[in-house]
This record gives C-alpha cells, structure tokens and sequence, in this order.
C-alpha cells in the first residue's frame, strides 16, 4: 500500500486495493492488460469528488468505467478505476413529451431502453453490448450501433453533459457553452486558429469517429460543447450525468435478410439501402457463421439465413405489420440478392443473436484457431466499402492471415478479428507490421481507423497517420484546456501509449501452466488457452437471463465470469499472483461461482468456468486438507448410500434441531439448510419389489431397440434419485413400462462423479466414472438407450465424462446413447398413452440442462399433457447442487431464487403444479416453503389412466428437503 491508497482508503473504506480485485480490472474487451492500482464503486458525486482530488494530489491516473466493452482497450488504466456500473445507474428524469433522458452515468443502455419503450420511445444509438453497456461508457467512446445509419451516433443524441474536472471544477456544458467563461474563451480561441483542418479534415462521413469531435465547436454547428465532449474516452473529464434525446419506435418493423455471393456485393449495396431507408444495415461474413455451426449446440438462426456467402441485416418500417413486409420485399426484389422476411419475434431474435454475438464468435474460427480484435472499428466512406475490403482482404493475405468479418456497411464500418499469434516477440512484431500497414491502407480510402468505440490503447497511435500536424496540434491543445496535468486516461488520443504494448495473450501468459487433470480439447489441453477464450464483451453482467447468477446478485465485477477469467489469467501469468494454484485470491473469486454452467452455453465464446474451478480446486487442495463440506457433500453418494441402511433412525434424530445443528457443524454445511430426509426405501429396493408391469413384446430387430421403439431402456439410477429422492425415478419406471418399454438398471451401484468433479476431487470423479460406465458397456452394444432422470448427472454422461475419459470408448458411445426422459418421451413414435391434465404449472428448468440442450423437449411434453408451464428464465435457482449448503453462500443463493423462482412460487395459485426435474431445485423449493416439487415423471404419472396423485409416492418415498 502507498500514500495515495492509504489517503484513499482513510477517506473512502469502499475503495478496493487488493490483487483480487484490480485483476478483475486489468482488462475490458479488448486485447490489452493493464494494472490499476484501485478501484472505486462510487456511490455519488461526492464521493467521485473526493476520490478526483485524493488521485490529483497525487499526481495518479483516474480512468472511468462503464460496462467495460471497450474493444480499443481506453476503460483501462494503471491508476484509480471509477466503475459507476454498480451504484450510479439511476434514471433521474424520462420526459416523453420532450423526448429526452437525464441519466446517471452507469445507467445500462439496456434499462433505459426498457424504460422509454413503455412510452413509446428508444435511444437511437444501439450497440450490440446494449444490456451491460451504459450510458456513459456509450458518451465516452462515441458508441452508435446498428440503428445509428437512421437515429443517429451518441454524439446526436446527447445534449448536455456533467463534467467533473481533475482540478475539481464542476462543469454543465451544453449547446452553446460549457458553462464556464474562460473555457469557453479559450475553446472558442482554438476552434477559431485551425478552421480550415476542422472543416475539411473532420465530418468527412457519418463514422469518422477517430481523434476528438472538435467539428461540434465550428459556428455553423452551434459551438455544441456537449457533443465535442463525446468520444473523448474520459480524457477530458469525469462523466457525473447526461440529457440525452431520445427516438419515436416506429409502427412496426420487419427484418430482411438479404444473401450475397461474396462479402464485397453485399459491401457494394450497402450505401444504397441505407439511402432507402433501412433502419439497419448490418453485414457478417460466412466464415463467422462457419466459425459459430462448428461449436454445435443450439443456434437456430443459421438455418433462416438465406442462400449466400454474406448477409445484410435490413430492418424495414411501415405504417403496420404488412406495409413493412410490402416494403421489405420491395427492396429485396430492388437488390436482385436471395431474401428472407420476418416478422416474427422468436425468429427475428434468432438471427439477430448471430450478428450482436459476433464479436464472441468471431474469436474463434471453424478450425479452432483464436481470433483477435486489434482492427476491430476502421470505417470509410459507404459507397468506397468494397473497395476497402477487396485491399483489406489483399493484406490480410499477404501477411498469411485470416479472419472473420462483421459490421455496419451501411455506413461503412467494419468489424473484423484476425487469427493474428500474440504469443510471441515475433508474433507482436508482425502484429505491428500488419496494424500501420491497415492504418495507411484505411487513410488512403478516406477513411479514419475508428468508426466507433474511440481510439483508445488500439489506435491513438494511428491518429498522426490519420491526420495532419495541425489538426493534431489541436487535439493537445483541446486536451490542455480540459486537463492540463494529464491526469484523465492518460495514454489515450493525445501523448498515446504504444498499440503493441501491454497485450494481454502476449509473451509470458503461461508461465505456471501445469498438466490437467481433465481434457480441454478444444484448448489444446491448456488452462490458459482456456481462461484466454475471454474476450471481455461482458455477456456474463446482463442483468437477465441465465449468466452469471453470482454477478447479477452481488453486481461485483470480481464475481462475473470474465472477472474470474482475468484473476485466473493472472494467475497463469505469474506476476501479480504470484503463488500460482496455491493461491487465495483466487479461490476467493471462484468461491462464489455456481457451477452452473451458463457460461458454457450463453457466453458466445462458450467459457466453462465450472470447468476451470474444478480444475483449480482440484491443484489447490492437492496434498492438503479440503473444507470438511468438500467431503460430506464430495463424498455423498457414498455417505447416502451408507445412511440408507438406517433411514428411519437418521430422520428421527435429524428432526430434532439441536441435533441437526451439531450435524450440520461437524459436516461443514451452512446451518440454515435444513438436513436432507431420507426416504424409508431407495429407488433399487422399491425397483427390485415392486410388481413389474407385463412384459412388452420384443423389438423386430435391434435397429427398431436402438432407435427407441418398443424394446428395453437402461434407467440410470443416479444418487439423487436413487438415495435421497426416489419418487422421481419411481414414477418414470411406470411412465416407460406403460409407453411399451423394459426397464433396467445397470448392475451395482453406479454414480457419474459429478459431486467429485464440482468439488475439484478430479482424481476421485474419473476413477467413479470409469467403474460406473463400465457396469453400461454391455447395454450400450447392445444399443439401449440410457435414461437419465437428473439433469446434472444426464449433462455429466453427455459431456463431461468425455473430458475426463477421453480415450474410453465406452463414454464416447454413451454420451451418443444417452437420453432425458422428455427426450424419449416426446419422440417417442408409439401410442400416446397419457391423458391431459388442464393445469398451471411453474417450471425451473436445471441449470445444466440449459447448458446443454435446452428444456424445448419438457416443455413440449408439458404442452401435450395439457399443462400450462411458467418457465423460470433467470436460470440457477440459487442452490446449485453444493453450493447452497457450503458455508458462506446463503445470501447470494437465496437471492438467486428471489430473482425470479421465489416471487413466481409466492403468486402462483394453489393448484399449480412446480416442476423441478433436478434435485438441487426441488431442494431449494422445498425450502422456501410453500410448494411441493415434482419431477416431471410424476406429471406423466399422473396423466396415465387409472392414476391419482396418492400414487406417485410408492412404499413411503421420503420428501427431498425436512
């Protein structure tokens, strides 16, 4: 700790100087890496104040933060970080009459959006990142978006700005003033010295975003000081708020996709229906599709993509529904290209989520290879696109690199990410070489190297090559009058830093890589390859959906996915954490990760981070003792199984709280929980009982068995739904005897590891897995399906057995073999044997099934039995398998469920039925109180004739929670 973090820290307890977190905060979206030396949340304009001048007395860099998605790398500094995402989001006025909005700077673009559309309004200017982006960060780099070729960039909008100064002024500039005479004096003085560069070298076209907007200040413009402000990165001020205009939602709207044979006809017609209309003209190339059907999983907007190499995304307005598609078509008749037209919600959402992922996607091609930002925003005149591209294509070839392509050529800007090797001295230097040469060859098609997202660490250098001395001159003499101890972002637009310093998957980013325990393939079997997949969009801090459940409670960048990616880059780097796997820094930042595995599925560069944590604990623990809930709840199939013996006798003592509580203790569990009841017989004994239904005749042949028809299905008796929760699997055993199937079980007691793997007991997972797969090798030659009943243990089967038994071709075969029983259920070709149900219910899909394959199979079957399903969609319901009962994680667990689960149980009525197939979430239901859980076996139960409820817990089955 120095003297500035000392004076900071006695003034401001909150600010944050500990390695945890300034790892967190190395990077954003970008490819650089930069250690700050703190971090304040601010809760408002006086604690901004205090922290600017603790950091101006000390001669310290003050960088502000929104989202941080900056791609050019300028919400990064070796300074005080000010990220006013957390606390100062608030919308202090909506007026809808004047068509404005007074914001906080850390209002995410998504919220306001929401906000205004209620009154039938929008912001014009709509980045992809648009529900972690906020509103300040969108004014600091100039953001515009898609819809920008028609409602105009972030500096149309903007009308007025609050500006906090290093030397402590408080500024309110607007159209006309800044709101201070001497600075209006001297901006005017400057504005008038260099006329000539500032009429003809700025404004050129609609995206010449690079260097500072000083075109806003000519008198033909209206001296707009506010909107010379915009695009100036934080270097000449720290944003308090903003006015900003909003735009009239049209009618209605309709999305045309247009095909290309190549990427240059689309570039060739983009300037024309921008001139048409379009709201939206944006652009992606094939191999970005190629790059996101390669990784599999769901992505159902490929297959609407009319016939082509390359797309133009058109949104077309009308005056209703049907004047849009009348419009849209005329258009594609007008364009000559193969079309497609959509009116429809899901669908238009399908593809549009292939371009706003682009910037995911794109950092990994078809073949595997990592793709970088680097010339990520260059931008030219429309109509001079092709061109442009046909050159860049011609260099990117000459220095034998490939890429993908996006971006928006309506208005001439580009998107791309280049397979460039960052690895090495060699591969930095090359990098160089490749970004002048891009730079002169943009310039020389009057272009400028950023159309949006500032200049910042990536291409501030590049302005003497965009610009003449003079209009440079003017920019440092611009950045005088607002900080003349260069104080704000320093490094950024003027006196900039190197672009091929500070790269973050440079030289040295594997110094304490070590051999893995699991596979990770398609890592090239490298942690680091794996943490590196992080490209920093910030997919993970959108405030809905599945990603990331622990973000989106505590809102602590440390607990989102990417910054657990930058603590464990950090760590594989070996300079600022510095004890490798031993560390606590480390586990700290991933104590609070759910395993949930939304990151594998939403994040658009499919970051496992429940693999990485798995894989740290399991190196970090190694040769020492665990946390004594690692054992209890590592080791549970084999505790449960011994308790089954007794099961009677445990309820009765675990019934009485004070014995509870000591057992609690002794097991390391967080004494909130309530203790699992145990049911009087486990699903093996009752399955060994119980009274077979009649033998269905044998399948024709075993292509008929293997394909699902009437034949004989394995039931995987996992320990969930054998040792602790038995009704489930009960039920599914006459579901499938009753569709014309044979049950069995495999012999012995089998378990998938996966307690072991999500306590990092890798060692143990792999040797479980592979005795429990083996007891299957017979069924699976056989070609039987495999059934399972619990989500998380059917995910483990499917893919996570392949990564710690690659080479077994037995798991191979399996995870082609295995299937949920929704899956068998609703394609199964027999009979329909169920009848309907005519009832609400609330559905929480687990976790690891959304990661994997969706809940679309549950809900059909749900549909057709007559139930009308509430799906939870805010993902983790919060327990998370073992981590709702490990010490320290009840208030985020809990607040999970109270995102979305508890609040839809509370207003539910009281005939609806709550569906949960996992464990873990009827677990967490139970415990709130007011529902009994079902598996959805016990609904199809149910819908068979001659079934009532009473029959769904056979030979006295035990609840799932006391």
């Amino acid at each position: 700790m120095n003297d500035f973090t000392r004076h900071l820290q006695s003034r401001l307890p909150a600010a944050r100087t500990d390695v945890r977190t300034r790892t967190a905060y190395t990077s954003d979206a970008s490819i650089y890496r930069v250690m700050p030396t703190a971090v304040l949340e601010p809760r408002d304009e006086e604690q901004v104040a205090v922290a600017v001048g603790i950091a101006t007395e000390h001669g310290v860099g003050i960088t502000c933060r929104g989202g941080g998605t900056s791609i050019a790398g300028n919400s990064i500094g070796t300074g005080l970080i000010l990220d006013f995402s957390r606390y100062m989001n608030r919308i202090d006025e909506l007026d809808p009459e004047a068509r404005t909005a007074t914001v906080q700077p850390g209002v995410v673009l998504g919220t306001l959006r929401d906000r205004a559309a209620a009154h039938g309004l929008t912001v014009g200017p709509d980045p992809s990142t648009y529900s972690r982006c906020t509103i300040g960060g969108m004014i600091g780099n100039h953001a515009c978006g898609a819809h920008s070729v028609a409602w105009g960039t972030t500096a149309d909008i903007t009308q007025e700005v609050d500006l906090l100064l290093a030397d402590g002024r408080r500024i309110h500039a607007g159209h006309g003033s800044s709101g201070d005479a001497d600075i209006d004096r001297r901006l005017k003085r400057l504005r008038d010295h260099h006329l000539a560069p500032l009429r003809t070298e700025l404004g050129r076209f609609g995206r010449q975003v690079s260097g500072y907007g000083l075109g806003a200040l000519l008198p033909e413009k209206g001296f707009h000081v506010a909107r010379s402000l915009v695009g100036t990165e934080g270097t000449c001020g720290v944003l308090l708020g903003a006015k900003i205009a909003l735009t009239p939602l049209p009618a209605a709207r309709v999305l045309l996709v247009l095909g290309f044979p190549d990427v240059y006809a689309a570039a060739d017609c983009g300037a024309s229906l921008a001139k048409a209309g379009a709201l939206t003209v944006e652009g992606l190339d094939a191999p970005l599709v190629e790059a996101l059907r390669s990784r599999g999983g769901r992505a159902p907007g490929i297959d609407l993509l009319p016939r082509g190499e390359a797309w133009l995304y058109c949104e077309i307005e009308g005056t209703g529904e049907a004047d849009a598609i009348a419009n849209a078509e005329r258009l594609a008749r007008e364009t000559g290209a193969t079309s497609f037209v959509t009116a429809d919600a899901e669908q238009t959402a399908a593809i549009w989520s292939i371009r706003r992922n682009g910037a995911g996607i794109a950092t990994r091609m078809a073949d595997g290879r990592q793709a970088w930002p680097g010339w990520e925003d260059s931008a030219v005149p429309p109509e001079r696109l092709s061109g442009y591209l046909k050159d860049l294509h011609a260099l990117m070839a000459e220095h034998e690199r490939t890429g993908t392509i996006t971006g928006h050529f309506g208005e001439g800007c580009l998107h791309v990410r280049v397979d460039w090797e960052l690895g090495t001295e060699q591969g930095i230097a090359a990098y160089r070489e490749f970004i002048t040469a891009a730079g002169d060859l943009v310039v020389a098609h009057g272009g400028c190297a950023s159309g949006e997202h500032g200049d910042g660490r990536a291409r501030s250098e590049l302005l003497a090559r965009t610009y003449s001395p003079e209009l440079m001159g003017a920019f440092a003499a611009f950045k005088e009058i607002w900080d003349p101890r260069n104080l704000l972002n320093p490094g950024i637009i003027v006196d900039p830093a190197p672009f091929d310093a500070d790269i973050r998957p440079g030289p040295g980013r594997d110094r304490n890589e070590l051999p893995l325990v699991q596979r990770f393939g398609a890592d090239q079997g490298s942690l680091t390859n794996a943490v590196h997949r992080c490209t920093g969009v910030g997919s993970c801090r959108n405030d809905t959906g599945h990603m990331c459940p622990s973000y989106q409670v505590t809102r602590d960048e440390v607990h989102s996915t990417r910054g657990r990616a930058r603590v464990l880059s950090e760590m594989l780097r070996g300079e600022t954490i510095t004890d490798g796997y031993r560390s606590t820094e480390v586990l700290e930042a991933l104590d609070l990760c759910f395993s949930c595995k939304a990151c594998k599925s939403d994040c658009s560069v499919n970051v496992d981070m429940a693999a990485y944590k798995s894989e740290f604990l399991s190196k970090h623990y190694e040769g020492r003792l665990r946390p004594r809930a690692h054992y209890t709840l590592g080791w549970l199939p084999v505790l449960a199984r011994l308790a089954s013996v007794a099961p009677r006798t445990l309820n009765r003592l675990t019934r009485r709280a004070p014995v509870a509580a000591r057992l609690s203790a002794l097991a390391g569990l967080e004494s909130r929980r309530p203790l699992v009841a145990l049911p009087s017989q486990t699903f093996r004994q009752w399955f060994h009982y119980r009274k077979p239904a009649p033998a269905p005749a044998p399948a024709p042949d075993a292509a008929a068995a293997e394909q699902g028809g009437a034949g004989t299905v394995v039931l995987w008796p996992d320990t969930f739904s054998n040792l602790l929760d038995p009704r489930g699997a009960q039920a599914a055993t006459r579901v499938l005897e009753a569709m014309g199937y044979e049950v069995v079980l495999p012999d012995g007691p089998v378990c998938c590891g996966l307690t072991w793997h999500s306590t990092g007991q890798l060692g143990a997972a792999r040797a479980v897995l592979g005795r429990s797969v083996g007891a299957l090798r017979e069924h699976l030659e056989a070609g039987r399906t495999v059934i399972g009943l619990e989500p998380s243990c059917t995910q483990t089967l499917r893919e996570e057995a392949a990564e710690l038994l690659p080479d077994s071709p037995v798991v191979r075969r399996l995870s082609r073999q295995v299937r949920t029983l929704a899956e068998v259920v609703a394609e199964h070709e027999g009979p329909w044997p169920f009848g309907t149900l005519d009832q609400d219910a609330v559905m929480q899909p687990h976790c690891h099934q959304e990661a994997g394959h969706g809940h679309g199979p549950e809900a059909e079957v749900l549909r057709r039995l007559g139930v009308t399903a509430d799906v939870v969609s805010a993902g983790c319901c919060g327990m998370a398998g073992n981590f709702g009962y490990e010490p320290g994680h009840w208030d985020v667990s809990q607040g999970a469920a109270e995102r979305e689960l508890y609040p839809k149980l509370r207003a539910a009525g009281p005939d609806t039925a709550v569906v949960a197939d996992g464990f873990s979430c009827r677990t967490q239901i139970s415990q709130e109180g007011s529902r009994r859980p079902e598996h959805l076996a016990e609904l199809l139960l149910r819908a068979l004739p001659g079934n009532t409820p009473g029959k769904n817990s056979e030979n006295g089955s035990g609840s799932c929670a006391s």
